[in-house]
């Protein structure tokens, strides 16, 4: 029986991942900055379901939280790190505010939680770090960039903190989900005021994206619930069939592309 901590429980992947860790057993501390969407499932699970009002940007928040969650149940095995909203929109059409705010969520939300549970993981030597990030941290889309910006640097972030805790038995994967249907295009998503002239970009994107809304976020599950269970996970994990086939068409072209310019690259002695 583990005790999971899950940020962005209310909704999507974090309540497919909630309701899968509770079904088989486990114990769940559910954050999320409205919990009331939870309250149904924690009428169902009273004694192995806390519910945290949380806002992962806010750093000493996050640091009673956490302490609050290891608290609960009296340890931390695993952590997702799953809160994230999506800013929509051409970059030259963002905000500051904006731009601050998103990467308050996104990029420090994900930094504030790893580093307010590290000291209970390394205390317990064991634990499992799971950042929620996306298929996409290869490469930014139009109008997505800095959604994409966000999960890239998450990317390089989780490969550092997996150097770093390896020497006290804890363990760090990328999570990379395709396109489910979490509602990120519409409760989670702010939008930018639209230039005009970017309307033939939208127009293209929209031929390209269409209206499928994506599969089911429980189907995500099982997967995740197998890697918890690995005794070495990968450091990264593509979560979805589709998603791992246009993961590794972007490599390929990201990998012809290099090479097309070899020549230029070779010029330079570094």
């Amino acid at each position: 029986m583990r005790v999971w901590f899950i940020t962005g429980a209310s909704r999507g992947l974090g309540r497919a991942f909630a309701e899968a860790a509770l079904t088989r057993g486990d114990r769940v501390v559910a954050a999320a900055r409205d919990v009331e969407p939870l309250s149904a499932l924690q009428a169902d699970h009273p004694d192995s379901l806390v519910c945290l009002p949380l806002d992962v940007s806010d750093r000493a928040a996050v640091h009673e939280g956490v302490e609050r969650a290891a608290a609960a149940f009296g340890r931390l095995d695993i952590v997702v790190n799953n809160a994230g909203t999506m800013l929509y929109g051409m970059i030259e059409e963002a905000t500051e505010a904006q731009i601050r705010a998103h990467f308050d969520v996104n990029v420090l939300g994900q930094i504030w939680v790893t580093q307010a549970v590290l000291p209970h993981l390394r205390a317990q030597g064991s634990g499992h770090i799971l950042l929620v990030t996306t298929m996409g941290t290869g490469g930014g889309v139009a109008s997505a960039g800095l959604y994409a910006a966000g999960k890239s640097a998450l990317d390089s972030l989780g490969q550092a903190l997996a150097m770093e805790v390896e020497p006290f038995g804890v363990k760090v994967t990328i999570v990379q989900p395709g396109g489910y249907d979490t509602g990120l295009f519409t409760i989670g998503t702010t939008a930018t005021t639209p230039n005009p002239a970017y309307d033939p970009v939208r127009e293209k994107l929209a031929e390209l994206w269409g209206d499928e809304a994506g599969p089911d976020p429980s189907t995500a599950a099982p997967v995740v619930m197998e890697l918890v269970d690995l005794p070495q996970p990968p450091l990264r994990l593509i979560v979805g069939a589709q998603s791992f086939d246009l993961v590794q068409q972007m490599n390929q072209a990201r990998t012809e592309e290099y090479r097309a310019w070899e020549h230029l690259s070779r010029k330079a002695p570094g």
